[in-house]
């Protein structure tokens, strides 16, 4: 499915707001799901819980990421209606990204499964040490 027919289908879903069905394989509520699970969605969201941010500050706290990736993150979230973006007119300009309602929903229940990673890591550290034996 192309970007603008993905985008005509979500606006139909707007207009006539039906539950999605995230695990039929053409509901364009799976694209959401991709945009808020992937590696950098998630950390965006994460952190933007924190305040506001500037592309910036965002660039330097999310490690790995590359600029490009962080602006087409940042596009998708902002499309769903996760991220707010606002350029501020000022001198230099800047840009700051905030979490809007709905994306702190998203953002404090991805926390949870974040900090769940983190607390459990040399568990599952473990485990795929195990496995990589096995598989030796």
């Amino acid at each position: 499915m192309s970007s603008k027919s993905l985008r005509k289908t979500i606006q139909q879903m707007q207009q006539n707001p039906q539950r999605a069905q995230v695990m039929a394989a053409d509901c364009p509520s799976r694209a959401v799901l991709g945009h808020i699970t992937s590696r950098w969605g998630v950390l965006v969201l994460v952190m933007l819980l924190e305040r506001t941010h500037r592309f910036s500050e965002l660039r330097r706290a999310v490690g790995g990421v590359s600029e490009k990736m962080l602006a087409q993150t940042l596009d998708a979230l902002a499309y769903d209606g996760l991220v707010l973006r606002v350029a501020r007119q000022v001198v230099p300009p800047h840009v700051e990204y905030s979490l809007t309602p709905l994306g702190r929903e998203a953002a404090t229940r991805l926390e949870v499964l974040v900090d769940w990673i983190e607390d459990n890591f040399p568990l599952i550290h473990e485990a795929q040490k195990a496995a990589a034996l096995r598989a030796a």
